[in-house]
């Protein structure tokens, strides 16, 4: 039986690790080649490491594995011009592009640095104008072939409610990452209108915390530490775990797939009810 994405390719955004990492394997085993960027460097305003060359090697590995072709480049997704060249590189060998998941992120809210101005327009650049040149890049080969497609971008359950849940966590960061979470469903609603007529649809996901390095690492825990409420205000509803990279790419794949395909202009949380705490 052939996977549901066999001829399709998908350009996935933040690819090196974590939730991008999952949804390029994921995709790769429904079939789909992968188009995959990351920044693979540090941002001054956050204090977690992030993803390294290294990771997004083993992101290339663990596609390749699958029996799937990848691309796989570093790119600033700040950077329209970098987009569009990657983009270029990646249709060239692959052919087209049929998915578009916009999900480079940073969550720059903990430590001295969380409490510099540079940290909310590294959040806004990064995960508002950042996920809009993601779009504008791909979006002349998401047209050409016509066939339609899937633009899902990712949001976070601080698209309905702030990272901020007292004085002691307001901070120019977690306004930075509230900000631009919220930004992007109006930009989903944007697209999804606009881009009916051509049968692409177009959603926002929103995860609670994710089981990846941005959430979990030293930094994060000791802001935590804290600021217990902000710990407080992240666990789920549901009693269980923190929410694995795997569940939002099944949640990827129904919006992507054509079990999704009546579904457009929505923003679906996958986040255990801790929207609705």
């Amino acid at each position: 039986m052939a996977e549901q994405f066999e001829g399709k390719v998908a350009f996935i955004t933040g690819a090196a690790r974590g939730q991008g990492r999952a949804h390029a394997v994921r995709f790769a085993e429904e079939g789909a080649d992968i188009i995959a960027v990351d920044l693979c460097d540090q941002i001054a305003s956050v204090a977690y490491p992030m993803a390294t060359r290294e990771d997004l090697d083993e992101t290339v590995n663990l596609v390749e594995k699958t029996g799937r072709r990848i691309v796989a480049e570093r790119g600033d997704v700040r950077d329209l011009e970098r987009l569009q060249e990657i983009v270029a590189r990646g249709v060239d060998e692959l052919g087209r592009i049929d998915f578009v998941l916009a999900n480079a992120g940073i969550l720059p809210a903990a430590g001295s640095q969380g409490r510099d101005l540079a940290a909310f327009t590294d959040a806004v650049n990064v995960m508002l104008n950042g996920v809009y040149y993601t779009i504008t890049a791909a979006l002349p080969a998401l047209l050409a072939h016509g066939d339609g497609g899937a633009i899902v971008i990712t949001s976070s359950a601080a698209g309905f409610k702030p990272v901020t849940v007292d004085y002691g966590t307001m901070n120019h960061g977690a306004a930075g990452y509230t900000v631009a979470k919220h930004g992007v469903i109006g930009m989903m609603r944007h697209f999804a209108r606009g881009l009916a007529e051509k049968n692409i649809r177009v959603n926002t996901v929103h995860p609670g915390g994710v089981a990846t390095p941005m959430i979990y690492n030293e930094a994060l825990a000791e802001w935590a530490g804290e600021n217990p409420s902000f710990s407080v205000s992240q666990q789920p509803l549901l009693g269980i775990p923190p929410v694995e990279p795997e569940a939002i790419s099944d949640a990827m794949v129904y919006l992507c797939g054509d079990s999704g395909r009546y579904v457009t202009g929505v923003a679906l949380p996958v986040d255990g009810g801790q929207i609705i705490k």
